[in-house]
């Protein structure tokens, strides 16, 4: 079990993951440790403990005191002993035993406004029981079905025509272009929470692209042309002379589309430039008369 004192490792994630990938990895583990579907022993606690960590990360102000002072900046009754919030601490009393201790209101109000990508935190029940519950062993709540869907990353990205089975019935359904991990498409009686496999070539951050390619050291100090891949097919990419390793082009527009707007993303392909690991004995020479010329030059100034 990961140490409770570091939130990035509770979650499995960097420390450099962005909203996105911490919303993604907290609802696998919520899905996962769920007391009501996990049984083991440490259910319970590791449960608490993912929510402790996702309810600081998911926070820009919080996540940014933690990564400054550490899990002792979180812990109630420290006012003392170098704690930065000496006197009070601003975030005390903040966590719960997990997302199903909070009181539901029906007052309209939401008091859920972002617990890992779900309305609010009952949400995640549906994809145990498929149905309402009631959260306080009071009145039930009418809930709509929900199921979980993984469909692959271009899918998610451009679309797609699935053929499901749901409650025993056998039905085409359709994926709207731009869905991501997490997103919750509404059918005429029933939800679809959508997981969206890893691809190998694209990563995704919102409705923007990321990429790598690789180009050669002397096509990179030469400058060159390549065929970059995008989700719409390769494009030809100019790379200017003198390009260093990990140089950002931007592909403005050439993102994801996001369902039911028109706002595009854009795709940033980052250059990577690969070095020889065994020069020939040409290759060898010529970049040792290109040391030569260097030292020379630099001798007349």
């Amino acid at each position: 079990m990961a140490n409770s004192s570091d939130f990035y490792k509770v979650l499995g994630v960097s420390k450099t993951a962005s909203d996105t990938e911490i919303k993604a990895a907290y609802r696998k583990q919520a899905l996962q440790w769920h007391p009501d579907r996990n049984k083991s022993p440490e259910a319970t606690a590791k449960f608490k403990e993912i929510n402790e960590a996702y309810e600081v990360l998911s926070d820009p102000q919080k996540r940014q005191t933690y990564d400054q002072f550490g899990p002792s900046a979180f812990a109630s009754g420290q006012g003392q002993g170098g704690n930065p919030f000496a006197g009070g601490n601003p975030f005390a009393g903040g966590f719960s035993q997990g997302p199903f201790t909070y009181t539901y209101s029906t007052s309209g109000e939401n008091p859920f406004e972002s617990f890992g990508g779900f309305s609010d935190p009952f949400e995640i029940f549906e994809q145990f029981f498929g149905g309402g519950f009631s959260p306080s062993g009071g009145q039930r709540r009418t809930r709509r079905q929900a199921y979980q869907i993984e469909i692959s990353f271009m899918e998610a990205v451009k679309g797609a025509q699935k053929e499901v089975e749901i409650a025993g019935r056998s039905m085409k359904i359709k994926i709207p272009a731009g869905v991501d991990e997490g997103s919750r498409v509404r059918f005429s009686d029933f939800d679809l929470v959508i997981s969206v496999k890893r691809d190998k070539i694209f990563k995704r951050d919102g409705l923007d692209i990321h990429v790598n390619v690789e180009v050669d050291y002397p096509s990179a100090v030469l400058g060159t042309t390549i065929q970059a891949p995008t989700i719409d097919g390769p494009v030809t990419l100019k790379i200017p002379a003198g390009t260093q390793p990990d140089t950002l082009i931007r592909l403005r527009g050439r993102g994801v589309t996001a369902p039911n707007s028109n706002r595009i993303g854009d795709e940033y392909v980052r250059v990577k430039i690969t070095i020889p690991t065994h020069p020939t004995s040409d290759q060898k020479r010529l970049l040792e008369e290109w040391q030569n010329l260097g030292k020379k030059r630099s001798g007349w100034f």
